[in-house]
């Protein structure tokens, strides 16, 4: 009998060792979030910073410099590209590839852009300038006279339909044509001097 309690207690001893070395596998539900990239969230603890470590200090007699804005820029393009807005923290520009506006070496406007010339219009009246610079650019292809003449014109075009979309208000224009000069794209390909040939709309930020 003293055997069989001994004999019991000791597979009673290993039942119990074998069930708290066998790990959980209870089923659950995965509570992570799916659509988060893999190796954007961590549970690792933060490094310690020694606050007073040499290295984190100024030498003596030296400052901080002066706190300043970042200039932050944000650029929205069509698919195309035949339309581009860019954002600074004082500024916005419109850039309009020519070939959207108008026929090939010509500076009369396309009927559909009115179209495109009244949305920047809207612009301009939400933003209430009092200033508004209309330049025009082209490629590196023919002479840089014809050039200037061409981008010119563009420019005096896209002022006129915007001085007429914005009525009585008070703006005033400064209108240049620029040729080839200020690429945005290389000349090289045909894909660059699209990107080139364009009309530039700048004005101020409203407050």
């Amino acid at each position: 009998m003293p055997l069989t309690l001994r004999t019991a207690s000791i597979t009673l001893t290993a039942l119990t060792t074998l069930v708290f070395m066998t790990p959980l596998t209870s089923a659950h539900a995965d509570d992570e979030d799916p659509s988060a990239p893999p190796g954007s969230v961590t549970t690792s603890q933060p490094p310690e910073v020694d606050a007073n470590s040499p290295g984190l200090q100024l030498a003596d007699g030296a400052t901080l410099a002066a706190a300043r804005v970042l200039d932050i820029k944000s650029v929205v393009e069509d698919l195309g590209g035949e339309e581009r807005r860019e954002d600074t923290n004082e500024d916005v520009t419109f850039a309009l590839q020519a070939e959207v506006l108008f026929p090939k070496n010509s500076s009369k406007l396309n009927p559909e852009a009115r179209a495109r010339i009244a949305a920047i219009a809207d612009e301009i009246k939400a933003q209430k300038p009092t200033d508004v610079r209309v330049f025009g650019f082209t490629d590196n292809l023919g002479s840089y006279a014809h050039g200037i003449t061409l981008s010119k014109g563009r420019a005096e075009a896209v002022h006129e339909e915007l001085a007429a979309g914005l009525g009585d208000m008070d703006v005033t224009f400064v209108v240049r044509g620029y040729s080839e000069d200020y690429p945005i794209a290389d000349n090289t390909s045909e894909q660059g001097r699209r990107k080139n040939r364009r009309v530039e709309v700048t004005f101020p930020k409203g407050a």
